[in-house]
């Protein structure tokens, strides 16, 4: 896969799970890497190593904040939009802190990335964003309903940057990130996502809770598979591949009855009790889809995107990553 090398970008969010693996990413390829971030849900350890690295620069500022954001952006080529409040039950808790980050924020990055002539503006978009269309696989122009305040944020993410490349040409593009998963994401907190949070409680032996009956099912993508994808999105010269979104995803499904089998398996080899750890039904979340599916066929056309990674190839690697940092 082409890289992109010696160029100066600003990762928001850079010290999260997605975030700090991009920056870590673009240092292999002599990129000047600035990362902001106000460490409400990023976190230092992810980033420790990246500190005394002559190309990477940390701002500790906050994307609500706008002269925090134009401080950011000074002397930068390109921008990947990481910065948010993920979660559909924190949406729901709390609508106001989700929107003030994730609308409010995101357009403070637009008019800092606008008014310091960034040549491109990737940012995180969401499959949440697909709402209630019952569609199957997801393709980027039919969307329904929003089904949750977060959803309605990247929602208005996408109407923005579409609104920001009409009015003052700046070049933006949206992934659609579909259930990301792999080294460095968070097993605590009320909020953390399904697959470490099930690693976790696994390697304690205590009974993860399924919401529903197990066979809502996600595309779930492996971590590189976004790298490649930010990556190629920061490449494209053509113009007919900007000012859009992407699905970013592997285009597969997996139940959650079915990734459970899986990672009790790749657990087990280090743990053979794993294996007998009972799981505990519980009732359907609020606001939950019960199924995604991406079609990915724009990102391969378009951008040449190409995933290396199957959600049970990534599963086998994340699980190895766990094992080993979070004993």
């Amino acid at each position: 896969m082409n890289q992109i090398k010696d160029k100066t970008i600003l990762v928001t969010g850079g010290a999260g799970f997605i975030g700090s693996n991009l920056c870590e990413h673009l240092l292999e390829y002599n990129n000047k890497v600035v990362c902001l971030d106000n460490f409400a849900t990023g976190r230092v350890q992810n980033i420790q190593h990246l500190l005394n690295h002559s190309n990477f620069t940390l701002i500790v500022g906050d994307i609500r904040n706008l002269s925090d954001c134009h401080k950011a952006v000074m002397g930068v080529e390109y921008v990947l939009h990481q910065a948010a409040l993920g979660s559909v039950p924190r949406s729901i808790n709390d609508p106001i802190t989700s929107n003030d980050v994730n609308v409010s924020g995101f357009l403070n990055m637009l008019v800092a990335a606008r008014d310091a002539k960034v040549k491109k503006f990737v940012y995180a978009a969401s499959s949440s964003t697909y709402g209630d269309s019952e569609a199957l696989p997801k393709i980027e122009d039919k969307i329904g309903k929003p089904l949750s305040p977060y959803a309605i944020t990247k929602y208005v993410n996408e109407l923005y940057a579409d609104i920001f490349q009409k009015s003052y040409g700046l070049n933006c593009i949206g992934l659609r990130y579909f259930n990301v998963f792999g080294r460095k994401q968070d097993p605590n907190g009320a909020y953390a996502a399904v697959i470490p949070k099930f690693v976790m409680q696994l390697m304690k032996h205590e009974s993860p809770i399924i919401n529903g009956d197990g066979n809502y099912s996600r595309d779930f993508t492996y971590i590189d598979n976004v790298i490649q994808m930010n990556v190629l999105a920061l490449l494209t010269e053509n113009p007919e591949a900007m000012n859009t979104v992407y699905n970013t995803a592997f285009g597969d499904r997996t139940t959650l009855n079915d990734l459970m089998a899986s990672l009790k398996k790749y657990l087990s080899k280090y743990d053979e009790k794993i294996a007998s750890v009972e799981v505990i039904y519980g009732p359907n979340r609020n606001g939950d889809i019960p199924h995604s599916l991406a079609s990915i066929d724009k990102a391969k056309k378009m951008l040449g995107y190409n995933p290396q990674y199957s959600m049970q190839q990534g599963l086998e690697q994340a699980v190895a990553w766990y094992w080993e940092n979070l004993q």
